[in-house]
Protein backbone atom coordinates (compact mmCIF):
# COMPACT_ATOMS: atom_id res chain seq x y z
CA UNK A 1 0.00 0.00 0.00
CA UNK A 2 2.45 2.41 0.86
CA UNK A 3 4.92 1.45 -1.53
CA UNK A 4 1.92 1.90 -4.57
CA UNK A 5 1.79 5.26 -3.33
CA UNK A 6 5.14 6.26 -3.52
CA UNK A 7 5.25 4.98 -6.76
CA UNK A 8 1.91 7.08 -7.88
CA UNK A 9 2.53 10.62 -5.86
CA UNK A 10 6.38 10.69 -4.57
CA UNK A 11 9.07 10.76 -7.92
CA UNK A 12 12.83 10.48 -8.01
CA UNK A 13 15.18 12.53 -7.67
CA UNK A 14 15.63 13.24 -11.50
CA UNK A 15 12.23 14.52 -11.76
CA UNK A 16 12.30 16.95 -8.56
CA UNK A 17 15.55 17.83 -9.76
CA UNK A 18 14.02 18.94 -13.28
CA UNK A 19 10.81 20.54 -10.76
CA UNK A 20 13.59 22.53 -9.16
CA UNK A 21 15.19 23.70 -11.98
CA UNK A 22 11.76 25.08 -13.33
CA UNK A 23 9.98 25.90 -10.18
CA UNK A 24 13.00 27.66 -8.17
CA UNK A 25 13.59 30.39 -10.38
CA UNK A 26 10.00 31.33 -11.02
CA UNK A 27 9.31 31.02 -7.29
CA UNK A 28 12.06 33.44 -6.33
CA UNK A 29 11.20 35.73 -9.07
CA UNK A 30 8.26 35.74 -7.66
CA UNK A 31 9.46 36.05 -3.87
CA UNK A 32 11.29 39.00 -4.64
CA UNK A 33 8.21 40.66 -6.15
CA UNK A 34 6.12 39.96 -3.52
CA UNK A 35 8.37 40.64 -0.78
CA UNK A 36 8.68 44.30 -2.51
CA UNK A 37 5.45 44.84 -3.00
CA UNK A 38 4.69 43.36 0.83
CA UNK A 39 7.70 46.42 1.65
CA UNK A 40 6.45 48.92 -0.59
CA UNK A 41 2.98 47.88 1.42
CA UNK A 42 4.23 48.28 4.69
CA UNK A 43 6.17 51.96 3.60
CA UNK A 44 2.77 53.26 2.12
CA UNK A 45 1.72 51.53 5.54
CA UNK A 46 3.57 54.24 7.65
CA UNK A 47 1.59 56.85 6.10
CA UNK A 48 -1.93 55.88 7.44
CA UNK A 49 -4.80 53.84 7.01
CA UNK A 50 -6.45 56.15 4.20
CA UNK A 51 -3.35 55.84 2.35
CA UNK A 52 -2.92 52.35 2.38
CA UNK A 53 -6.64 51.76 1.26
CA UNK A 54 -6.52 54.06 -1.63
CA UNK A 55 -3.36 52.18 -3.03
CA UNK A 56 -4.81 49.19 -2.61
CA UNK A 57 -7.81 50.03 -3.94
CA UNK A 58 -6.08 51.44 -7.21
CA UNK A 59 -3.85 48.16 -6.95
CA UNK A 60 -7.17 46.30 -7.51
CA UNK A 61 -8.04 47.76 -10.29
CA UNK A 62 -4.82 47.43 -12.11
CA UNK A 63 -4.58 43.58 -11.03
CA UNK A 64 -7.15 43.44 -13.40
CA UNK A 65 -5.39 44.54 -16.18
CA UNK A 66 -2.43 42.70 -15.25
CA UNK A 67 -4.35 39.36 -15.64
CA UNK A 68 -5.71 40.61 -18.79
CA UNK A 69 -2.76 40.45 -20.22
CA UNK A 70 -1.47 37.02 -18.31
CA UNK A 71 -4.23 35.54 -20.04
CA UNK A 72 -3.44 36.96 -23.47
CA UNK A 73 0.10 35.32 -23.15
CA UNK A 74 -1.53 32.05 -21.57
CA UNK A 75 -3.47 31.52 -24.98
CA UNK A 76 -0.98 31.30 -26.85
CA UNK A 77 1.43 30.55 -23.90
CA UNK A 78 -0.10 26.65 -24.25
CA UNK A 79 1.07 26.25 -28.14
CA UNK A 80 4.14 28.08 -27.14
CA UNK A 81 4.86 25.22 -24.70
CA UNK A 82 3.54 21.98 -26.83
CA UNK A 83 5.84 23.42 -30.23
CA UNK A 84 8.85 24.04 -28.00
CA UNK A 85 8.31 20.18 -26.67
CA UNK A 86 7.90 19.12 -30.40
CA UNK A 87 10.90 20.83 -31.89
CA UNK A 88 8.78 23.73 -33.74
CA UNK A 89 10.80 26.74 -33.94
CA UNK A 90 8.64 29.05 -36.97
CA UNK A 91 5.65 28.18 -34.69
CA UNK A 92 6.64 29.29 -31.74
CA UNK A 93 7.88 32.43 -33.31
CA UNK A 94 4.14 32.77 -34.39
CA UNK A 95 2.68 32.42 -31.23
CA UNK A 96 5.28 35.31 -29.88
CA UNK A 97 4.08 37.62 -32.39
CA UNK A 98 0.32 36.66 -31.48
CA UNK A 99 1.09 37.31 -28.11
CA UNK A 100 2.77 40.76 -28.85
CA UNK A 101 -0.43 41.68 -30.97
CA UNK A 102 -2.71 41.19 -29.10
CA UNK A 103 -1.11 42.13 -25.48
CA UNK A 104 -0.79 45.73 -26.50
CA UNK A 105 -4.18 46.10 -27.84
CA UNK A 106 -5.02 44.89 -24.76
CA UNK A 107 -2.48 47.68 -23.28
CA UNK A 108 -4.56 50.88 -25.68
CA UNK A 109 -7.64 49.71 -23.81
CA UNK A 110 -6.72 49.35 -20.35
CA UNK A 111 -4.87 52.44 -20.53
CA UNK A 112 -8.41 54.35 -21.93
CA UNK A 113 -10.53 52.73 -19.58
CA UNK A 114 -8.28 53.40 -16.13
CA UNK A 115 -7.26 57.26 -17.15
CA UNK A 116 -10.60 58.28 -17.96
CA UNK A 117 -12.78 56.43 -15.80
CA UNK A 118 -10.48 55.12 -12.99
CA UNK A 119 -11.24 57.83 -10.32
CA UNK A 120 -15.11 56.81 -10.98
CA UNK A 121 -14.02 52.78 -10.28
CA UNK A 122 -12.30 53.49 -7.01
CA UNK A 123 -15.59 55.33 -5.56
CA UNK A 124 -17.33 52.47 -5.64
CA UNK A 125 -15.06 50.88 -3.22
CA UNK A 126 -15.77 53.65 -0.70
CA UNK A 127 -18.40 53.30 1.40
CA UNK A 128 -17.12 54.35 4.84
CA UNK A 129 -19.74 56.68 7.06
CA UNK A 130 -16.74 58.80 7.58
CA UNK A 131 -16.65 61.49 5.12
CA UNK A 132 -12.84 63.08 5.61
CA UNK A 133 -11.76 59.07 5.53
CA UNK A 134 -13.44 58.50 2.42
CA UNK A 135 -12.49 61.87 0.90
CA UNK A 136 -8.68 61.48 1.66
CA UNK A 137 -8.62 58.16 0.61
CA UNK A 138 -9.78 59.04 -3.07
CA UNK A 139 -7.26 61.79 -2.99
CA UNK A 140 -4.53 59.64 -2.42
CA UNK A 141 -6.54 56.74 -5.08
CA UNK A 142 -5.61 59.75 -7.72
CA UNK A 143 -2.63 60.85 -6.76
CA UNK A 144 -1.33 57.53 -7.19
CA UNK A 145 -3.30 56.28 -10.36
CA UNK A 146 -1.98 59.09 -11.87
CA UNK A 147 1.53 57.88 -11.94
CA UNK A 148 1.35 54.17 -12.02
CA UNK A 149 -1.02 54.10 -15.39
CA UNK A 150 2.93 54.17 -17.08
CA UNK A 151 4.15 51.14 -15.55
CA UNK A 152 1.42 49.39 -17.39
CA UNK A 153 4.04 49.97 -20.62
CA UNK A 154 6.77 48.23 -19.44
CA UNK A 155 4.92 46.13 -17.62
CA UNK A 156 2.86 44.86 -20.74
CA UNK A 157 6.39 44.26 -22.80
CA UNK A 158 8.09 42.55 -20.16
CA UNK A 159 5.66 40.12 -19.52
CA UNK A 160 5.33 38.99 -23.40
CA UNK A 161 9.04 38.14 -23.16
CA UNK A 162 8.92 36.84 -19.71
CA UNK A 163 6.25 34.20 -20.27
CA UNK A 164 7.71 33.33 -23.57
CA UNK A 165 11.13 32.87 -22.26
CA UNK A 166 9.43 30.18 -19.26
CA UNK A 167 7.55 28.24 -22.25
CA UNK A 168 11.49 27.87 -23.20
CA UNK A 169 12.14 26.25 -19.64
CA UNK A 170 14.29 29.75 -19.28
CA UNK A 171 13.88 30.89 -15.91
CA UNK A 172 16.54 32.44 -14.45
CA UNK A 173 16.56 35.37 -17.10
CA UNK A 174 13.16 36.93 -15.51
CA UNK A 175 14.44 36.10 -11.70
CA UNK A 176 17.26 38.51 -12.86
CA UNK A 177 15.33 40.87 -14.21
CA UNK A 178 12.97 40.56 -10.77
CA UNK A 179 15.77 40.64 -8.62
CA UNK A 180 17.25 43.84 -10.28
CA UNK A 181 13.82 45.40 -9.98
CA UNK A 182 13.77 44.85 -6.57
CA UNK A 183 16.41 46.60 -5.58
CA UNK A 184 15.64 50.07 -8.10
CA UNK A 185 11.97 49.69 -6.49
CA UNK A 186 12.85 49.52 -3.09
CA UNK A 187 15.55 52.53 -2.96
CA UNK A 188 13.26 54.36 -4.59
CA UNK A 189 9.95 53.93 -2.73
CA UNK A 190 12.31 55.04 0.66
CA UNK A 191 13.51 58.07 -1.02
CA UNK A 192 10.66 59.23 -3.07
CA UNK A 193 8.07 58.33 -0.06
CA UNK A 194 9.44 59.87 2.96
CA UNK A 195 11.69 62.36 0.76
CA UNK A 196 15.44 60.99 1.89
CA UNK A 197 18.71 62.28 0.50
CA UNK A 198 17.64 65.58 -0.69
CA UNK A 199 14.34 64.50 -2.65
CA UNK A 200 10.85 65.81 -2.05
CA UNK A 201 8.03 63.92 0.33
CA UNK A 202 6.13 62.49 -2.61
CA UNK A 203 4.07 59.90 -0.24
CA UNK A 204 1.63 57.65 -2.57
CA UNK A 205 3.19 59.28 -5.49
CA UNK A 206 6.81 58.72 -4.44
CA UNK A 207 5.75 54.72 -4.44
CA UNK A 208 3.74 54.85 -8.03
CA UNK A 209 6.87 56.79 -9.18
CA UNK A 210 9.59 53.70 -8.02
CA UNK A 211 6.99 51.28 -9.13
CA UNK A 212 7.37 52.85 -12.62
CA UNK A 213 11.00 53.03 -12.74
CA UNK A 214 11.43 49.33 -11.06
CA UNK A 215 9.32 48.48 -14.05
CA UNK A 216 11.30 49.47 -16.82
CA UNK A 217 14.89 48.48 -15.55
CA UNK A 218 12.65 44.58 -15.51
CA UNK A 219 11.40 45.23 -19.23
CA UNK A 220 14.82 46.22 -20.25
CA UNK A 221 16.90 43.42 -18.75
CA UNK A 222 14.58 40.77 -20.51
CA UNK A 223 14.33 42.36 -23.66
CA UNK A 224 17.92 42.84 -23.92
CA UNK A 225 19.02 39.45 -22.50
CA UNK A 226 16.58 37.92 -25.05
CA UNK A 227 17.75 39.86 -28.41
CA UNK A 228 21.61 39.55 -27.49
CA UNK A 229 21.47 35.94 -26.86
CA UNK A 230 19.81 34.74 -30.09
CA UNK A 231 21.91 31.63 -30.12
CA UNK A 232 19.64 30.83 -26.76
CA UNK A 233 17.02 31.92 -28.35
CA UNK A 234 16.49 30.73 -32.34
CA UNK A 235 13.12 32.48 -32.24
CA UNK A 236 14.66 35.36 -31.70
CA UNK A 237 15.78 35.11 -35.35
CA UNK A 238 13.85 37.27 -37.78
CA UNK A 239 10.88 37.29 -35.28
CA UNK A 240 10.15 41.31 -36.49
CA UNK A 241 10.85 41.15 -40.00
CA UNK A 242 6.88 40.23 -40.51
CA UNK A 243 4.25 39.97 -37.80
CA UNK A 244 2.32 38.25 -40.22
CA UNK A 245 0.40 34.79 -38.23
CA UNK A 246 -0.78 31.88 -40.37
CA UNK A 247 -4.03 32.34 -40.06
CA UNK A 248 -5.05 28.69 -39.15
CA UNK A 249 -3.06 29.07 -36.12
CA UNK A 250 -4.03 32.64 -35.45
CA UNK A 251 -7.54 30.82 -36.00
CA UNK A 252 -6.63 28.25 -32.86
CA UNK A 253 -5.13 29.81 -30.74
CA UNK A 254 -8.09 32.49 -30.48
CA UNK A 255 -10.46 29.35 -30.06
CA UNK A 256 -7.98 28.12 -27.25
CA UNK A 257 -6.95 31.64 -26.26
CA UNK A 258 -10.47 33.52 -25.94
CA UNK A 259 -11.79 31.52 -22.95
CA UNK A 260 -8.16 31.84 -20.96
CA UNK A 261 -8.12 35.70 -21.54
CA UNK A 262 -12.03 35.92 -20.55
CA UNK A 263 -11.44 33.81 -17.36
CA UNK A 264 -8.97 35.67 -16.43
CA UNK A 265 -10.25 39.10 -16.73
CA UNK A 266 -13.92 37.98 -15.16
CA UNK A 267 -12.15 36.38 -12.30
CA UNK A 268 -10.15 39.62 -11.65
CA UNK A 269 -12.81 41.33 -12.12
CA UNK A 270 -14.76 38.94 -9.64
CA UNK A 271 -11.45 39.37 -7.20
CA UNK A 272 -12.48 43.25 -7.31
CA UNK A 273 -16.06 42.98 -6.90
CA UNK A 274 -15.35 40.55 -4.52
CA UNK A 275 -13.70 42.81 -2.42
CA UNK A 276 -16.46 46.16 -3.12
CA UNK A 277 -18.86 43.64 -0.98
CA UNK A 278 -16.08 43.41 1.79
CA UNK A 279 -15.67 46.93 1.08
CA UNK A 280 -19.21 47.89 2.50
CA UNK A 281 -18.24 46.68 6.10
CA UNK A 282 -16.41 49.83 6.02
CA UNK A 283 -12.45 50.99 5.42
CA UNK A 284 -10.60 49.06 8.05
CA UNK A 285 -11.90 45.55 6.56
CA UNK A 286 -10.64 47.21 2.94
CA UNK A 287 -6.83 47.97 4.95
CA UNK A 288 -6.81 44.69 6.71
CA UNK A 289 -7.67 42.73 3.51
CA UNK A 290 -5.12 44.30 1.48
CA UNK A 291 -2.92 43.60 4.59
CA UNK A 292 -3.69 40.14 4.54
CA UNK A 293 -3.83 39.99 0.46
CA UNK A 294 -0.14 41.39 0.46
CA UNK A 295 1.57 39.18 2.76
CA UNK A 296 -0.56 35.91 2.08
CA UNK A 297 0.60 36.46 -1.52
CA UNK A 298 4.36 36.11 -0.71
CA UNK A 299 4.20 32.82 0.66
CA UNK A 300 1.72 31.56 -1.79
CA UNK A 301 5.18 32.06 -4.61
CA UNK A 302 5.44 28.06 -4.05
CA UNK A 303 1.85 26.93 -5.08
CA UNK A 304 2.04 29.74 -8.12
CA UNK A 305 5.97 28.32 -8.84
CA UNK A 306 4.53 25.18 -8.78
CA UNK A 307 1.64 25.64 -11.24
CA UNK A 308 3.72 27.34 -13.53
CA UNK A 309 6.21 24.10 -13.19
CA UNK A 310 2.96 22.14 -14.34
CA UNK A 311 2.49 24.07 -17.28
CA UNK A 312 6.14 24.24 -18.79
CA UNK A 313 6.75 20.33 -17.78
CA UNK A 314 3.35 19.02 -18.78
CA UNK A 315 2.79 21.09 -21.39
CA UNK A 316 6.06 20.26 -23.29
CA UNK A 317 5.32 16.34 -22.44
CA UNK A 318 1.97 16.76 -24.07
CA UNK A 319 3.83 18.40 -26.90
CA UNK A 320 6.01 15.48 -27.18
CA UNK A 321 2.88 12.68 -27.19
CA UNK A 322 4.28 11.19 -24.01
CA UNK A 323 0.21 10.95 -22.36
CA UNK A 324 1.46 8.26 -19.79
CA UNK A 325 4.55 10.13 -18.48
CA UNK A 326 2.54 13.48 -18.75
CA UNK A 327 -0.65 12.02 -15.98
CA UNK A 328 2.06 10.66 -13.85
CA UNK A 329 4.59 13.89 -14.03
CA UNK A 330 1.08 16.15 -13.09
CA UNK A 331 0.19 13.68 -10.20
CA UNK A 332 2.98 14.01 -8.06
CA UNK A 333 3.78 17.78 -9.14
CA UNK A 334 -0.01 18.43 -7.57
CA UNK A 335 1.01 16.17 -4.86
CA UNK A 336 4.53 18.38 -3.93
CA UNK A 337 2.47 21.73 -4.21
CA UNK A 338 0.11 20.91 -1.39
CA UNK A 339 2.45 18.98 0.42
CA UNK A 340 5.03 22.25 0.31
CA UNK A 341 1.90 24.41 0.28
CA UNK A 342 0.94 22.47 4.06
CA UNK A 343 4.89 23.51 5.38
CA UNK A 344 4.21 26.98 4.41
CA UNK A 345 0.43 27.38 5.71
CA UNK A 346 2.01 26.25 8.72
CA UNK A 347 4.51 28.71 8.83
CA UNK A 348 2.18 31.46 7.75
CA UNK A 349 -0.30 30.38 10.74
CA UNK A 350 2.48 30.58 12.99
CA UNK A 351 3.21 34.31 11.67
CA UNK A 352 0.14 35.43 11.37
CA UNK A 353 -0.53 37.63 14.96
CA UNK A 354 3.23 39.72 13.73
CA UNK A 355 3.27 40.67 10.82
CA UNK A 356 0.39 42.56 10.81
CA UNK A 357 2.35 44.77 13.48
CA UNK A 358 4.75 46.22 10.65
CA UNK A 359 1.96 48.25 9.88
CA UNK A 360 1.10 52.09 11.33
CA UNK A 361 -2.74 51.29 11.05
CA UNK A 362 -5.30 51.06 14.36
CA UNK A 363 -5.18 47.83 16.32
CA UNK A 364 -8.40 46.99 15.12
CA UNK A 365 -7.23 46.95 11.50
CA UNK A 366 -4.40 44.63 12.73
CA UNK A 367 -6.77 42.23 14.36
CA UNK A 368 -8.60 41.58 11.66
CA UNK A 369 -5.56 41.19 9.31
CA UNK A 370 -4.34 38.42 11.68
CA UNK A 371 -7.12 36.77 11.11
CA UNK A 372 -7.60 36.89 7.55
CA UNK A 373 -4.04 35.49 7.22
CA UNK A 374 -5.05 32.41 9.42
CA UNK A 375 -7.13 31.83 7.04
CA UNK A 376 -5.78 32.41 4.37
CA UNK A 377 -2.79 29.81 5.97
CA UNK A 378 -5.45 26.94 6.51
CA UNK A 379 -6.72 27.62 2.59
CA UNK A 380 -3.28 27.40 1.33
CA UNK A 381 -3.02 23.73 0.85
CA UNK A 382 -6.49 23.42 -0.42
CA UNK A 383 -5.18 26.70 -3.00
CA UNK A 384 -2.48 24.47 -4.03
CA UNK A 385 -4.33 21.91 -5.44
CA UNK A 386 -6.73 24.26 -7.11
CA UNK A 387 -4.15 25.84 -8.94
CA UNK A 388 -2.00 22.89 -10.47
CA UNK A 389 -5.59 21.30 -11.17
CA UNK A 390 -5.94 24.72 -13.35
CA UNK A 391 -2.52 24.88 -14.90
CA UNK A 392 -2.46 20.85 -15.75
CA UNK A 393 -6.39 21.45 -17.37
CA UNK A 394 -4.92 24.15 -19.53
CA UNK A 395 -1.55 22.69 -20.67
CA UNK A 396 -3.99 19.95 -22.89
CA UNK A 397 -5.27 23.28 -24.05
CA UNK A 398 -8.93 22.51 -22.24
CA UNK A 399 -9.10 26.33 -21.36
CA UNK A 400 -13.07 26.65 -21.90
CA UNK A 401 -13.41 23.76 -19.06
CA UNK A 402 -10.60 26.27 -17.00
CA UNK A 403 -12.92 29.01 -17.49
CA UNK A 404 -16.07 27.17 -15.93
CA UNK A 405 -13.74 25.91 -13.22
CA UNK A 406 -11.95 29.15 -12.51
CA UNK A 407 -14.45 32.26 -13.25
CA UNK A 408 -17.94 30.96 -14.05
CA UNK A 409 -17.48 29.43 -10.33
CA UNK A 410 -16.69 32.85 -9.00
CA UNK A 411 -19.40 34.34 -10.51
CA UNK A 412 -21.89 31.65 -10.00
CA UNK A 413 -20.98 30.62 -6.62
CA UNK A 414 -19.01 32.70 -4.78
CA UNK A 415 -19.53 36.48 -5.76
CA UNK A 416 -23.59 36.12 -5.56
CA UNK A 417 -23.04 34.50 -1.55
CA UNK A 418 -20.72 37.61 -0.68
CA UNK A 419 -23.14 39.76 -2.20
CA UNK A 420 -25.98 38.31 -0.82
CA UNK A 421 -24.22 38.36 2.99
CA UNK A 422 -22.50 41.74 2.74
CA UNK A 423 -26.21 43.43 1.50
CA UNK A 424 -28.68 41.54 3.56
CA UNK A 425 -27.23 40.44 6.46
CA UNK A 426 -25.14 42.10 9.10
CA UNK A 427 -23.05 39.31 9.70
CA UNK A 428 -19.01 40.74 10.87
CA UNK A 429 -16.58 40.95 8.03
CA UNK A 430 -14.80 37.76 9.45
CA UNK A 431 -17.31 34.97 9.39
CA UNK A 432 -18.81 36.53 5.98
CA UNK A 433 -14.88 36.23 4.19
CA UNK A 434 -14.46 32.40 5.71
CA UNK A 435 -17.94 31.36 4.42
CA UNK A 436 -17.29 32.60 1.04
CA UNK A 437 -13.82 30.83 1.03
CA UNK A 438 -15.12 27.70 2.20
CA UNK A 439 -17.57 27.52 -1.39
CA UNK A 440 -13.87 27.14 -2.90
CA UNK A 441 -14.63 23.54 -1.34
CA UNK A 442 -16.71 22.74 -4.23
CA UNK A 443 -14.23 23.71 -6.98
CA UNK A 444 -11.44 21.04 -5.42
CA UNK A 445 -14.24 18.20 -5.44
CA UNK A 446 -15.21 19.39 -9.48
CA UNK A 447 -11.09 19.43 -10.56
CA UNK A 448 -10.00 16.53 -8.86
CA UNK A 449 -13.01 14.74 -10.53
CA UNK A 450 -11.64 16.42 -14.26
CA UNK A 451 -8.49 15.05 -13.40
CA UNK A 452 -9.17 11.99 -12.48
CA UNK A 453 -11.01 11.20 -15.99
CA UNK A 454 -7.86 12.69 -17.78
CA UNK A 455 -9.58 14.81 -20.18
CA UNK A 456 -6.83 17.50 -20.36
CA UNK A 457 -4.17 14.30 -22.04
CA UNK A 458 -4.31 15.81 -25.68
CA UNK A 459 -0.93 17.02 -27.98
CA UNK A 460 -2.99 20.19 -29.98
CA UNK A 461 0.12 20.77 -32.60
CA UNK A 462 0.40 16.75 -33.35
CA UNK A 463 -0.67 18.23 -36.74
CA UNK A 464 3.16 18.51 -37.67
CA UNK A 465 5.00 21.52 -38.14
CA UNK A 466 3.50 24.81 -39.44
CA UNK A 467 5.87 24.86 -42.43
CA UNK A 468 5.16 28.69 -43.06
Amino acid sequence: MLSRIKDRYIGNRAFYSTVIAVAFPIMIQSGVTNFVSLLDNVMVGQLGTESMSGVAIVNQLIFVFNLAIFGASSGAGIFGAQFYGNGDVEGFRHTFRFKVLLSFAILVIGLCVLRLGGIDLVSLFLNDTDSGNVALTLSESSGYLGVILLGLIPFTAGQVYSSTLRETGRTVVPMIASVAAVFVNLSGNYILIFGKFGAPQLGVRGAAIATVIARFVECAVIIVWTHTNSHKTPFMQGLYKSMRIPAKLAGQIAVKGAPLLMNEVLWAVGMAVLMQSYSLRGLNAVAALNISSTVSNFFAIVYMAMGSAVAIIVGQLLGASQMEKAQDSARKLIAFSIASCLVVGVLLGLLSPYLPLLYKTPGEVRDLASAFILMSAFFMPLHAFMFSAYFTLRSGGRTFITFLFDSVFLWVVSYPLAFFLSRYTNLYILPLYLIVQLADLIKCAVGYILLKKGIWLRNIVSSGKTGI
